[in-house]
């Protein structure tokens, strides 16, 4: 009975040891680590951000408006246009029909992001907290704005949680690592 019940905590010893590995692999490569300074068209509007919008002669429709926290944008004449995970191409498209439809002639709209929605940064950092995010920016700028690592930072792997996802993944701290709008990082502590 006592061999037996060796085997048994051995085997479940060796399951959660081997779950344990499983687990944590380090990303070290994909869409984050690319190199392009500026983000993509494929860039989704949410909470925060602040857009500008320009309606070809028309001034008084034209102006900056920030997308609101059930993600939608209040627009002159038309009211409320819901632009949450949309892009500025998508909503400017959508705005430029809803003006056609008896209030302009043929409105031409453009739309671009002037102030992305904050990114947040918690761990192993002097300052942690919601700072403004910058095009282009990496986990190094980010860890540089929160005013730097504390000396018990593990230095050489960060956790970044998309928006709206659950879970945060851990990716290897290179200088080319990505932060986008509405992240959280969260920098670990080193035991030795």
């Amino acid at each position: 009975m006592g061999l037996k019940r060796s085997y048994v905590i051995l085997a479940a010893m060796s399951l959660a040891l081997s779950a344990c590995a499983s687990s944590g692999a380090v990303i070290s490569s994909g869409e984050r680590y690319a190199v392009n300074d500026q983000l993509d068209e494929s860039y989704t509007l949410g909470a925060g951000d602040k857009v500008r919008v320009t309606v070809f002669n028309e001034p008084t429709l034209s102006g900056e408006f920030f997308v609101s926290g059930d993600g939608a944008l209040s627009l002159p004449l038309v009211g409320d246009v819901p632009a949450g995970n949309k892009t500025t191409k998508d909503v400017a498209a959508e705005f430029a029909r809803l003006l056609a439809d008896g209030y302009l002639r043929d409105p031409k709209v453009s739309m671009e992001v002037i102030t992305y929605r904050p990114f947040f940064i918690l761990g192993e950092v002097t300052t942690p907290g919601q700072y403004p995010y910058v095009s282009g920016m990496t986990a190094f700028s980010a860890v540089a704005t929160a005013s730097g690592f504390t000396p018990r930072a593990k230095k050489n792997r960060v956790y970044i949680r998309r928006r709206g996802e659950e879970a945060e993944l851990e990716y290897e701290l290179t200088p080319n690592l990505r932060v986008l709008p509405g992240d959280t990082i969260r920098i670990g502590e080193r035991y030795f």
